[in-house]
Formats: structure tokens, sequence, C-alpha cells
């Protein structure tokens, strides 16, 4: 087995690096200053603009899509040391490198799914870096984990869809920037088939009936740079039909297909983050002295440290594995290893960066480290793109096929 990068994958590496050094890592202070002085939280700081130009000019731009016609062509494999880097500094980067969630999930969709007429209205401009989107699947009243559960309605009424229902959790809606809605709902709530009840379409955000109600909260924290995370409520929100994205009945399909490359892309990330954790411990034991000697000479400290990088190298190898699979077999081949790297993955992390914030104590739950962000942000993928629990379940029935 070949663990060495291609001569692509190390030539983007050594720009992105370099970018971050020069560009992305001087800007977050910049934008948290920019930040206070908006007329919005939700507005997009100018320095953001500004790493998003510089990006797209050196050519870090849309790094994650796979297909040459509309990103960068590169494979899963070679994306996930690129995406690990932009893991470092979750808020700026990914958006930087316009790779951020929602939107290179609702972008995948498109180009899978959409039209000609879904490209070139919102694919484009998407691709571009000059609007943003949403994914509006998550329910308040339903085990949303079970897709099959939602509760939304899309019913087709002439040459219309009539939507209702009420979503929450909806990445990305608060920024005003977003202008296309992917909305889930069911054309067919008695179908026979469960996973042939649900259907996509897309939803503008200036549709009357459609209501961005509240930012909701993920551990005190609004995530003003990933565009926040909104309630929406859908009251009897009309759609031409041709703004279904494929077939009725369709949606489960192109929901799964959408959450494989987001779960291994978060993944990805979330070793850049417990890199950046790592790196913050390492600097704060050799600059901190207590009971007469360094933090770093503290046997705690030097175990916290060591385990630390045992764990990333062995998530890297087991996200590098399943990122491969899926180049080779597809994501339903790699089906086994998507669901432990989203089940190991936020775990290990979340429990590294707590390691990080206790070794700086009260800085470690300060805005003045970026340790505190990091941890909420990891512990919330222990709940995004499905529960640990829903993919346990999974994978044990599977393992367990084989006894039975």
């Amino acid at each position: 087995m070949d663990f060495a990068f291609d001569a692509r994958t190390e030539e983007l590496r050594a720009k992105l690096l370099a970018f971050m050094d020069e560009y992305v890592y001087p800007a977050e202070a910049v934008a948290h200053e920019q930040r206070a002085q908006l007329a919005s939280p939700w507005d997009t700081p100018a320095v953001v603009e500004e790493l998003k130009a510089e990006a797209r000019r050196q050519g870090l731009w849309n790094l994650f899509l796979p297909d040459a016609q509309y990103g960068a062509g590169l494979t899963n494999l070679q994306y996930a040391p690129l995406a690990e880097i932009t893991g470092r500094s979750p808020q700026l980067a990914p958006t930087a490198l316009n790779c951020a969630a929602p939107d290179t999930g609702n972008m995948e969709v498109l180009s899978q799914f959409g039209d000609d007429a879904h490209k070139k209205q919102w694919l484009e401009p998407l691709l571009a870096g000059e609007i943003r989107s949403a994914f509006a699947m998550t329910e308040p009243e339903v085990a949303s984990s079970d897709a099959t559960n939602i509760t939304t309605l899309i019913e087709r009424d002439g040459d219309e869809y009539v939507i209702t229902g009420r979503k929450w959790y909806i990445s990305g809606a608060m920024n005003p920037d977003c202008k296309i809605f992917i909305v889930m709902g069911k054309t067919d709530p008695e179908g026979p088939d469960i996973r042939r009840q649900q259907s996509m379409v897309l939803v503008p955000r200036d549709t009357p009936g459609l209501e961005v109600r509240r930012a909701m909260q993920v551990y005190g924290y609004e995530d003003h740079y990933h565009g926040g995370h909104a309630e929406v409520v859908f009251d009897q929100v009309r759609v031409p039909v041709s703004n279904l994205i494929g077939e009725e009945g369709g949606g489960f399909a192109i929901a799964q297909a959408r959450l494989g490359p987001g779960r291994i892309h978060h993944c990805m990330r979330l070793i850049g983050m417990a890199e950046r954790a790592i790196e913050l411990m390492c600097k704060r034991a050799v600059a901190r002295t207590a009971f007469g000697k360094p933090l770093a000479q503290q046997g705690v400290v030097q175990e916290w440290i060591a385990d630390a990088r045992v764990a990333v190298e062995q998530l890297r190898l087991l996200v590098l594995k399943t990122a491969w699979l899926m180049d080779t077999v597809g994501n339903k081949g790699a089906h086994t290893e998507i669901q432990s790297i989203k089940i190991s993955t936020p775990r290990t992390v979340v429990d590294i960066i707590d390691r990080a914030v206790q070794l700086h104590g009260a800085g470690g739950v300060s805005q003045d480290f970026p340790l505190a962000e990091l941890w909420a942000a990891a512990r919330t993928l222990r709940l995004a793109d499905g529960p640990d629990e829903v993919h346990q379940r999974s994978l044990a029935r599977r393992e367990l096929k084989k006894y039975l």
C-alpha cells in the first residue's frame, strides 16, 4: 500500500498551507473585529470576501467537487488532506474556498440531479460563490434521525407544488446571501414504500409563505460564519412543478447520495480541528509553569498529547481508506467505513479538544482561543448527518448479519 499523496495533491497541499499561513490565520482576528461593526451579525465581513477572491485567484476553489465540469475534479482521496487543512480554521477556510456546508452538498445535488434550468439559475451562482443556500430536512416535531418520519407536505395543485411544514436547524438560512432552499417533504405520505414517499423541491428564499423565523443556537453559539441554523416555516408555499429535483419519490435516495460525501467531508475537517487543538496544547504546555515546572514536563499533560497524536493518526488512516473506497467501489461499497468514521471521528476529536480546553484553563472556555467553538462544532457533529446511535445500529446489524 502506497500512502504517499500524488503530485497534484502535494501541489495543492503546499499552496493551501501557504494560503492558510499568509491569509486565513491572520484574518481570524480581523473577521471577529469586522463582525462586531456590522449592521447585522449575519452579514459577511469584508475580509471573508477578500479571502474568497484570493483563493479563487490561486485556484483553490470548489476543490470538493469531483466532477471536473463543475469543480476541481479531485477524487475523495485527493480532497481529504485538503479538507483536513481547512478544518484548522473551520469558520473561515471552507467558506474562503467555496467548500463550506451546506452549499457543498447542495451543489452536488444540483450537479447530479438538477436539470439544465436548475443548474443555470442556482448551481452556477453557487459555484461562483455569489449566493449561499440551505438544505431543509430536519424537523422539531419528529425524530429526524429517521428521515422517513418527516411530516412536511409537498402537495400537487395543478402546475404547482404547495409546501406546508416546519423545519429547524436549517444551516445557512440566516445568511442574507442564502437565496435558495432545497426542501425535503412528502409528496406521497400514504405510499406503501416509506422510502419513496419523499421528494425534494427548490424554494427561492423570497417565495411568499417562507418565513425564516429565528436563529437556533448551538451550545450558545449562533454560528454566524456558517450562516446560522434557523427555524423555518413553510406556510402554503407555492413553487412551480418544474422546481422538483429529480423525480417524485426520489427524495430519500437523493438525501442518501448527498449525505455520504457530506459525512466524510466533516470527518476530514474534524482531523484538522484536532490538529489545531494539539498544536495549541503543545504551545500552551511549553509556555506555562505550574508547581515548579513547565506543564510540558507534567506526566498527565504528556499523556494527553501522546494519546491525541495516536488517535489522530488512527483516524486519518481510516478516513483515507474510506475516501479511497468511495473512489474505487462507490459510496455503497464504502458504507461500513463511512459509518465507522462518522461514529469514531467526532467522538475522538471532542475528547482531544476537551483536553486542550482543560490545559488552557479559563482561557480554554473563553473567546480568546478557538477551542470552545471548536469543541461545540465537533460535539454537534455527533448529531448532524445522523446521530452516533443510528450509525451504530446500522453498523451492528451489518456485522451481525454475517452470523444469522
